[in-house]
């Protein structure tokens, strides 16, 4: 679908110079001389690299719709990682490198989004907020209060989060997949 210029948004999808593209930050420019622009930020979604285009209302370019689809995570092999779609059951495999670090949030039998350009995968979504348990956390110290700053702790998939003081050793607790934050202690 053709758009002009002026017309993308943070989050669109463009095909730009061979690739596809998502708009990341977008700010309108009228100069006192010349015709007004949109300077876009584009990040390309196949290898991350970051480029700055200026788009006329004139130009036009044209925006791609992602097909979303749920799959199942199902195991790791070697460095790919295989995935069952929830309709057809047909499984596809997806390089590690590509989920990048949260990777270490995956379960089995965990169900993501994943994003399909013309049925080749392109992003990966996890849930928002996963529940992990607490492998190493160090001991309170008494006489810290309640407000104090948080501490280091290593979950068991050996990612490294800031928790509450009074989370210890095998406690469950909810991470936010998109920031490594904790969230609470899990029910």
């Amino acid at each position: 679908m053709k758009i002009n210029g002026n017309e993308i948004r943070p989050g669109n999808v463009i095909e730009h110079k061979g690739g596809l593209w998502a708009a990341v930050k977008i700010q309108h420019v009228k100069p006192g001389k010349g015709p007004a622009y949109a300077q876009v930020e584009l990040k390309n979604l196949l290898d991350g690299t970051k480029l700055n285009e200026r788009f006329r209302s004139s130009e036009t370019v044209e925006r791609v719709r992602l097909e979303q689809r749920d799959f199942q995570y199902l195991y790791e092999e070697g460095d790919m990682l295989v995935f069952m779609d929830m309709e057809t059951f047909e499984q596809i495999e997806i390089p590690a490198d590509f989920v990048g670090e949260r990777k270490a949030f995956l379960q089995e039998g965990m169900q993501v989004t994943v994003e399909m350009h013309e049925g080749r995968p392109i992003g990966v979504t996890l849930p928002d907020q996963v529940t992990v348990e607490v492998a190493e956390a160090e001991p309170v110290v008494k006489g810290q209060t309640a407000s104090s700053s948080y501490k280091p702790a290593v979950l068991e998939n050996g990612v490294r989060v800031m928790v509450p003081p009074f989370v210890s050793s095998g406690e469950k607790i909810v991470v936010d997949t998109s920031d490594l934050s904790y969230v609470r202690r899990a029910d």
